[in-house]
């Protein structure tokens, strides 16, 4: 028979509350998992930022000397039914999250947050990260409105390539939750979400001949159903659009919300980045160039990279993904959206995106 288990290796349930995860025995028990031993006195609630998920900054003072690589300035997501009505029934989006966190993030060479927790609740399967808060380090975080430049664009775009190209063709990448993620979105969203963005001032931006849900609809179908026999799998981010970044204290771009992590084909991350982040301008003028810098950074993974028509489709592919993916968006600012709208729908016209499938 084996010992008894030490706290630090019980499982550990996840408070339904904001408030609850703040209170230092908690968080002791939970940092605990990394670092054994330590022990947090007192917290320091900071800004929250709720929308399905919740992001929450704190600080904290520890008892004693702590590791260095254990920051005292924290921020925790989760799932909190204090601060989002819908969070009892999102918490399973949450999963993927910390199984990268947890299982993939160190072999996935690319820039992101420093994760000092991750864990899921055994009962609720309440997933929840705790990582240091890189904006007290200089960091900036991005959305649809920063400023981003063509030569920044180049950089994120090595760190797509850099996870591409790690995990390229890898037979390992079974876990269920890395399957390709856009069926199952599609039966929770779509034609309503759609049809209203479209239909409103959010959508105005998007061109006449692409705004059609129906069209959409049945493109994006037909896209899920190959995703699910898709063959030349990576680990792909799955969320590959300019707010799903931030820069560093550095200013190099770094991969956030790791939500829809999945195995699928390299395109999806690819054409949906070109397509959303920068504008339809300056888009069209540095294309070309910036998918060449992708392909020579995968090269310089060790893959032979697509070329031709399959490039050419698989880059149509990724902007309809991207595109219907900001077509269902609802809870995030309207300004943001309707950008997104006008930059992705640009390029799935430009692409004729609903005939690559």
């Amino acid at each position: 028979m084996g010992g008894r288990l030490t706290v630090e290796q019980m499982p550990l349930a996840v408070p339904d509350t904001l408030e609850g995860v703040l209170e230092p025995t908690w968080l002791s028990r939970a940092l605990g998992r990394r670092f054994p031993g330590v022990r947090v006195v007192s917290v320091t609630p900071g800004p929250i930022v709720a929308r399905v998920s919740v992001n929450a900054r704190f600080a904290v003072e520890y008892e004693g000397s702590v590791p260095p690589e254990l920051p005292s300035n924290l921020c925790v997501k989760g799932y909190f039914t204090d601060c989002v009505e819908t969070a009892a029934v999102a918490r399973r989006t949450g999963i993927p999250e910390v199984m990268f966190y947890r299982t993939l993030v160190a072999a996935s060479g690319v820039r992101t947050l420093d994760c000092v927790y991750a864990d899921i609740d055994p009962k609720t399967e309440h997933g929840v990260v705790i990582t240091a808060d890189v904006a007290t380090e200089g960091a900036t975080f991005l959305d649809a409105l920063s400023a981003y430049t063509a030569d920044q664009a180049a950089e994120s775009l090595e760190q797509y390539a850099i996870l591409h190209g790690r995990s390229w063709g890898r037979g390992e990448l079974t876990e269920p939750w890395l399957a390709p993620r856009l069926a199952g979105i599609m039966t929770g969203r779509g034609r309503p979400e759609i049809t209203g963005n479209f239909g409103g001032p959010i959508g105005a931006g998007v061109p006449d001949d692409v705004r059609d849900p129906e069209r959409l609809l049945r493109a994006a179908g037909e896209l899920a159903r190959q995703l699910e026999t898709a063959e030349h799998h990576c680990l792909l981010h799955g969320d590959a659009h300019v707010g799903n970044l931030y820069l560093d204290a550095k200013g190099r771009p770094c991969l956030v919300d790791w939500q829809l992590v999945q195995r699928a084909p390299w395109y999806l991350d690819v054409g949906y980045h070109l397509g959303c982040t920068l504008d339809p301008v300056q888009r069209r003028r540095a294309e070309k160039d910036l998918l060449a810098h992708y392909l020579d950074r995968l090269r310089a993974e060790g893959v032979d990279p697509p070329s031709g028509d399959e490039l050419q489709r698989g880059i149509a592919l990724g902007l309809l993904y991207g595109f219907y993916l900001w077509s269902i968006t609802l809870l995030v600012a309207p300004p943001v959206t309707t950008e997104m709208l006008r930059r992705l729908g640009s390029a799935v016209a430009d692409h004729d995106a609903y005939g690559a499938t």
